[in-house]
């Protein structure tokens, strides 16, 4: 009996076993249940037109333009008002304006700049034998140069015009004794200025000037013998 019912159990063990590996291995598949489709609540965004207003759009994001009240210059400022090609142009003008508006006499252009045509300081009669020339800078010894001619003979080379007066001895000739002085440069001031005097053999003073001139250009005077 004992057999009989360890036989029986173990047969029955094997098959409880057996039945909950095929329960495990047999699963039934359920079907899914297609769900209703969700209906989305969410409120569209609809794109916003452009506004031809003087409102600005950036991104999405509409910024108004402030108004200051202040409107921009039409033109580029411009300290001298006026706008030029280049520098010397606005230079030059802004001298011409300048001397445009100086009002200067024949003889202070002639003293700032020197006469350009030749200058006649007159004729002069005199008894004597002869009469001494000198002359000298007038004003700053900056380096003025002459050179001195008697009837169109050079008869002084080249002199360098001294703060005093230097010179030479003239033998006058009957009849036109024709004496130029010729300027051969402008010193480093300019122009060319320089002070003369003739002298008889008495002493007695025949002709006295001065004389303001550009390079190239004389002054002249005339002592006519009796």
């Amino acid at each position: 009996m004992k057999l009989l019912l360890s036989f029986f159990i173990l047969i029955s063990a094997t098959f409880f076993a057996h039945a909950q590996i095929d329960s495990q291995n047999k699963s039934t598949a359920i079907p899914a249940v297609e769900s209703k489709k969700q209906v989305d609540n969410t409120p569209k965004t609809i794109p916003s037109q452009p506004d031809n207003n003087n409102n600005s759009t950036f991104g999405s994001l509409n910024v108004p333009n402030l108004s200051t009240g202040v409107e921009a210059p039409k033109k580029q400022f411009s300290l001298f008002g006026e706008k030029f090609g280049n520098p010397g142009e606005l230079y030059t003008k802004q001298l011409d304006d300048q001397l445009a508006n100086t009002k200067l006499t024949p003889e202070e252009v002639e003293a700032r700049n020197g006469s350009l045509t030749d200058q006649y300081f007159g004729d002069f009669k005199s008894n004597a034998q002869s009469v001494n020339v000198s002359y000298r800078d007038h004003g700053y010894v900056d380096g003025d140069l002459i050179q001195v001619l008697v009837n169109d003979d050079v008869v002084q080379a080249r002199v360098f015009l001294n703060g005093g007066f230097s010179g030479f001895k003239l033998d006058l000739q009957k009849g036109f004794n024709k004496i130029d002085f010729l300027a051969l440069n402008q010193g480093e001031s300019g122009p060319n200025t320089a002070e003369f005097r003739v002298v008889d053999d008495k002493g007695i003073l025949v002709s006295a000037n001065r004389w303001n001139l550009a390079t190239g250009v004389k002054a002249t005077i005339i002592i006519v013998k009796e």
